[in-house]
């Protein structure tokens, strides 16, 4: 189980929710479940609209699953993401820190999320 927390000016304050660990609903939807305003448009990772930083929170392992293809196009598109990041990434088997809402699924752990609440801009 996880708490995820949320963090934008669009907030009057920090947000933290429950998410249920093994539960296979992306972020976006956990967000839009708790009424937070991630903007988003396709839901399918294909207008990097819904972006996000995600930062842990807790001493435990990272568990943030790989990025999918459609989600690395999409934020190497954006400018949000370069080869080499992709590289250490691999390397290291920890995700970036900008993922797309839509394509991130919340594991057995404790993470800060930011938005600013304007599409596709952290």
């Amino acid at each position: 189980m996880g708490n995820v927390t949320f963090s934008s000016p669009l907030l009057s304050k920090d947000v933290t929710v429950y998410a249920t660990a093994g539960d296979t609903h992306t972020l976006l939807k956990v967000a839009r479940h708790h009424k937070i305003p991630i903007p988003f448009e396709c839901e399918d990772g294909d207008c990097g609209s819904c972006v996000i930083e995600v930062s842990e929170l807790s001493n435990k392992p990272f568990m943030a699953q790989d990025l999918t293809d459609k989600e690395r196009a999409t934020l190497v598109a954006a400018g949000k993401l370069t080869k080499a990041q992709i590289e250490e990434s691999t390397l290291t088997d920890k995700p970036p820190r900008y993922r797309l809402a839509c394509q991130y699924i919340v594991r057995d752990e404790d993470v800060l999320v930011k938005f600013s609440g304007e599409p596709g801009v952290v």
